[in-house]
């Protein structure tokens, strides 16, 4: 597992805590309704969408729910190389039927798709294989049988999805999932692009529960400031680089990782 899941390797840091903090208020916002399944998504590459989908999901799982981290980035899904896992037969792979080495499979169960990670709690679906049309796979029936399966086999579903400035793959998903939450990047992300994301995915039906702020300037002093508990093992430098802003305006490989079905009963 790389260094960036945060909240596993130091879960006594400031970014450990702001993400606890941001579960705390995704529960919250959805009181009426048991959260079951959440889309993170952003307006373009590089604003930090992958890494907050890791550490979210994996806060989730240190509070004792099962998770499905699903990466739905079929282009460039890069979740199995954070959690080190074998990056197919994945996502793609089941929603096509075709494996790895490129023959058909068939209707396989789902559960030799899903990898076992390090931690507790915590498994992922990787991407898969990089097919020619991953958005005729998303809005395909099958897709929709899996998010339905996926939620009835874990306390909560979380997907990494596509920059939606981009293509269209996360706008699919957002239609089926109960919220979606936007990364944008302080300093890089153009409020028009983010009020494009923000309308396109209310035109489909999606909802949206906020908008994190990543990547925040900070100096050393302020980041330690406001915390009593005793200090991080996070350098400054990447602490600076990797940093979460709550105050926005709306809110190992092959077969010895898989799980089995026992597992999820």
């Amino acid at each position: 597992m790389k260094k960036e899941v945060i909240t596993a390797r130091d879960p006594k840091s400031p970014i450990s805590e702001l993400f606890r903090t941001l579960r705390t208020n995704i529960q919250f916002m959805n009181t009426k309704s048991k959260l079951k399944s959440l889309l993170i998504t952003s307006t373009s590459p590089s604003e930090g969408k992958s890494w907050v989908s890791s550490n979210l999901a994996t806060t989730f799982a240190q509070a004792g729910k099962r998770v499905i981290l699903v990466d739905s980035d079929m282009r460039k899904g890069r979740l199995f190389n954070i959690f080190n896992t074998t990056p197919s037969p994945g996502l793609s792979n089941y929603l096509s039927g075709i494996n790895s080495d490129g023959e058909y499979c068939g209707d396989v169960d789902i559960t030799n798709y899903i990898r076992k990670t390090e931690l507790t709690n915590l498994y992922l679906i990787p991407a898969g294989s990089i097919p020619p049309n991953p958005s005729e796979l998303l809005v395909s029936e099958k897709m929709n049988e899996l998010m339905e399966k996926l939620e009835s086999m874990c306390d909560i579903v979380i997907y990494d999805g596509t920059p939606t400035s981009l293509v269209t793959d996360a706008l699919i998903i957002s239609r089926n999932v109960d919220t979606t939450i936007i990364v944008c990047a302080y300093n890089q992300t153009k409020i028009e692009d983010l009020e494009t994301i923000k309308r396109d995915i209310l035109n489909v039906g999606g909802k949206i529960a906020g908008v994190v702020i990543n990547k925040m300037p900070t100096t050393r002093k302020e980041y330690y400031s406001s915390y009593y508990y005793g200090q991080s093992t996070t350098n400054s430098k990447r602490s600076s680089s990797k940093n979460i802003d709550l105050k926005s305006r709306v809110r190992p490989n092959g077969q010895s990782n898989r799980i089995s079905k026992e597992e999820l009963k």
